[in-house]
């Protein structure tokens, strides 16, 4: 399996000459994402993870929470909505669904559905939530409005992966990029685990 990580929070997942996207939101800027893309899998509402003019404009399957599906009412049978448990094959892709609340942003706001996707059992991306699977290999958030750094290295330790790679780092300057990755070197040393930072564009094999 290829994994290459576009703006912000998504990524892509090849094999055996088939994708799948997760999160092609309006931060992910590269137009060539979506190409050839079967599924594009989203985890929850907001922007920077759902762009619905982009999912307009290909003709991809779309599997997500009830929350977003809402907001695709005239997709038809594109759209697959999909719950904490469920088991599904996309793409040749063996897609577990875990979760199914973001992560609390705000104390006056409730959290919006989110659902993580757990892939082949061997990739987890949780959206914008902190929840905890056996998986080898994690796309941790790097840095968001509702994470604190104690947050996102006690998930991390809690998770104990053999490779984390950090995603959701578009609203961060060049400080705190910096910053990012002396913190996710510092937790690789430590677990003794590929942990790090996946710049736009770069692919890792698994």
């Amino acid at each position: 399996m290829r994994i290459t990580k576009f703006g912000h929070a998504c990524v892509r997942l090849e094999k055996n000459g088939r994708a799948i996207v997760i999160d092609p939101g309006v931060m992910t800027p590269e137009p060539d994402a979506l190409a050839g893309a079967e599924a594009v899998l989203v985890t929850h509402e907001h922007f920077d993870h759902f762009d619905p003019g982009r999912l307009r404009g290909c003709d991809s399957a779309v599997y997500t929470c009830a929350g977003v599906a809402r907001h695709l009412s005239g997709f038809g049978e594109r759209v697959n909505v999909v719950r904490d448990g469920d088991s599904l094959s996309v793409a040749g892709f063996e897609v577990l669904v875990t979760g199914d609340k973001h992560h609390l942003s705000h104390p006056d706001v409730p959290p919006v559905d989110n659902v993580g996707f757990l892939i082949d059992g061997e990739v987890f991306h949780p959206g914008d939530a902190l929840t905890v699977v056996d998986v080898p290999t994690l796309l941790v958030p790097g840095q968001a409005p509702w994470l604190t750094l104690p947050d996102m290295i006690g998930y991390l330790r809690r998770m104990t992966p053999r490779r984390a790679y950090a995603i959701h780092d578009g609203l961060i300057n060049e400080w705190g990029v910096r910053v990012l990755d002396d913190v996710l070197a510092s937790e690789a040393r430590r677990a003794g685990a590929d942990i790090r930072r996946l710049h736009p564009g770069e692919s890792v094999e698994l």
